[in-house]
């Protein structure tokens, strides 16, 4: 094949920062954050004094303007518009119904709704671009890990490399396909069909997902643990009571053996009903106007019923709203969209020692009059108790779950009768605005995914359109955009970029040709797939389909065989990107929602792709008759 291979100084630069850099993400020698940055600083320097000069001798190709055009790329913000949109998702609740739908019919079992979850997510990837059917189930997957009570770390690596399995056995399964296929035709090669890799394409995802179906949930570290054992997903309990009123759901509501059907994941320690007190077991009992219904329930169970059926606790939403518009505990210089849109949060507040509030019961303290909250229930470790929650009174350290605008409860800080658990907060979704975030997502994934628009262009305009229509407030979408997924995007393609420029991807795809020469024809596809997919989790997917679509034909013409077993390579190969965050836009995607660190990616992706690398190896040459 007798291809000359130049080194220059500036190649050895690029190959360096990029190995150190690689190195330093994989063994967490610093924060992303920092390793990014001293990335692209290292870039800057290092080609500001060694320049890539162009052609005309004068251009340098690796300007500071080039090495920073990753901040501005179309794909990373492509990526924070999408996790604004997800976070206007989960802000309004609008994913809570179908993953309530999803939890009944697996009945209760976590692994079979976590299954036929993934295996939607795989048939539908098959047929649609992957990158807007992962923004789809994100939410969906994390409200089912929230009701399963297991990590998000668990399932959201699972969603991105699963959609990536299945966009690889059809044209259009992602975007990836469609650029080599464009690509190849571009360079004289006939068009290639829908399903014409569809056989080798789908033996890969099946293997694929065996693995991260059986192997890949048990190598993922729990990332969530902490923070589900901090906001009472660990069992503790609190006292609350359900006021039955005229229009209440639970009205005319009767035991089923001895249980309410109405209250899951809640245990009824008494009815108050006038002055008799009706004690479990619950024999033929129906709820009239005007108990008061004592249960004990999680900060979770409590949280799920304000979610999903708000009446269910009576007015206490409506009225935490009115009391913060009183202007009693002062204004919200945060509230973008005004008092009634601002935040509704939950959080825990401690009775200090030497409270004033000691002995006293919530009735006497006038506690939404006093802080603009409401109290949904109250805990006290020592016992639990069998009385009206109204009628307790508060001890020091008894914990208080309370329920308020943001700025009533950032009010609480200062307040010396009353600790505030900071780390428990958490805003409750704002249903009202589901069916306007659903509209405006469904909008986006139909616009991206028929083609109307670039996926750019709809999903900056979703994400536009969840502020604009009160969906979510300045703040809100801001928390949703990840600095780690930022930088660490702007050095990939900063890295990329210099690459691209030194002549490096191309000195390791003809070095591969020079040093194969001669080799048997199922030895050459295999080592051409394994440099693809180390290539592709370095670079970018597409920029690694680019590059080696030529290449692959070149090579096919040299070794007088059919391009096409060499074009389906680089499709497969390049699809393997599941060893970096950086490498596919649906790993970033996941990679805030999942709590994940780039180690996680190493860690799961690289036996995905020595798993995959085998398993083409063994199969292509009997399927291509290449032996």
């Amino acid at each position: 094949m007798g291809i000359e291979l130049a080194i220059s100084p500036q190649m050895i630069i690029a190959f360096l920062v990029i190995g150190v850099g690689i190195l330093a993400y994989a063994l967490e020698w610093a924060s992303l954050e920092l390793t990014s940055v001293g990335i692209i600083g290292a870039l800057l320097l290092l080609f500001y004094l060694f320049p890539v000069m162009g052609p005309d001798g004068v251009t340098n190709l690796l300007s500071p303007d080039s090495i920073l055009s990753g901040f501005a790329h179309p794909a990373l913000l492509t990526v924070l518009a999408l996790l604004v949109l997800g976070q206007g998702l989960y802000q309004s609740g609008a994913l809570e119904g179908p993953a309530h739908r999803l939890m009944l019919l697996s009945k209760g079992r976590p692994r079979i709704v976590v299954a036929v979850s993934l295996a939607i997510v795989m048939v539908v990837s098959a047929v649609m671009n992957n990158t807007p059917v992962v923004v789809m189930f994100i939410p969906i997957m994390s409200a089912l890990a929230d009701r399963l009570r297991r990590s998000k770390s668990k399932v959201m690596i699972p969603l991105s490399y699963i959609a990536v399995l299945g966009g690889m056995t059809t044209l259009i399964g992602s975007s990836t396909n469609l650029l080599v296929a464009g690509t190849a035709h571009s360079l004289g090669q006939p068009d290639i069909g829908f399903f014409e890799f569809f056989i080798p394409g789908s033996l890969l995802a099946v293997v694929g997902a065996a693995y991260v179906g059986l192997v890949l949930p048990r190598i993922l570290p729990d990332r969530a643990s902490t923070t589900r054992e901090l906001i009472g997903a660990d069992g503790k309990q609190f006292i609350a009571q359900i006021e039955i009123t005229r229009d209440h759901p639970l009205r005319g509501k009767s035991t089923v053996a001895g249980m309410f059907k109405s209250l899951p994941d809640m245990t009824v320690r008494m009815i108050q009903r006038r002055e008799q007190a009706l004690l479990p077991p619950f024999d033929d009992v129906t709820l009239l106007a005007g108990d008061v219904v004592i249960v004990a329930a999680t900060r979770k169970a409590l949280e799920a019923v304000l979610s999903s059926n708000p009446d269910m606790l009576g007015d206490v939403v409506e009225e935490a709203a009115s009391l913060s518009q009183t202007g009693l505990f002062g204004d919200d210089e945060d509230d973008e969209q005004g008092n009634r849109n601002e935040e509704r949060i939950m959080a825990e507040v401690v009775i200090a020692p030497a409270s004033r509030l000691i002995g006293r019961t919530l009735e006497m303290i006038g506690m939404r009059y006093q802080t603009g909250t409401i109290v949904l229930g109250v805990q006290r470790r020592s016992r639990m108790y069998r009385t009206n929650m109204n009628d307790i009174r508060l001890e020091a350290g008894d914990v208080l779950l309370l329920l308020g605008k943001r700025s009533n409860i950032r009010g609480l800080r200062g307040n010396k009768d009353l600790l505030l658990l900071e780390w428990s907060t958490s805003a409750l979704p704002s249903h009202e605005l589901a069916n306007r975030a659903m509209l405006i997502f469904g909008g986006v994934v139909i616009a991206a995914a028929t083609g109307l628009v670039p996926i750019v262009i709809a999903s900056l305009i979703g994400a536009g359109l969840m502020i604009a229509t009160g969906c979510l407030n300045v703040r809100q979408a801001s928390r949703a955009i990840d600095r780690r997924i930022f930088l660490i995007v702007a050095a990939a393609l900063a890295m990329g970029a210099a690459l691209d420029a030194t002549g490096g991807a191309s000195f390791l795809a003809h070095g591969l040709t020079d040093l194969l020469e001669g080799m048997p024809l199922g030895v050459i596809l295999s080592a051409f797939f394994l440099l693809i997919a180390i290539m592709t989790n370095l670079l970018s997917n597409n920029a690694t389909a680019v590059l080696f679509t030529p290449i692959a034909i070149s090579m096919a013409e040299t070794l007088q065989v059919d391009p096409r077993m060499f074009i389906f390579a680089v499709i497969f190969a390049a699809n393997c990107s599941f060893a970096t965050p950086m490498a596919y836009q649906t790993n970033l995607l996941v990679m805030g929602p999942g709590h994940h660190t780039f180690s996680d990616y190493m860690k799961g992706g690289v036996p995905l792709i020595i798993l995959l690398w085998l398993t083409y190896s063994l199969f292509a040459p009997y399927y291509y008759g290449a032996l």
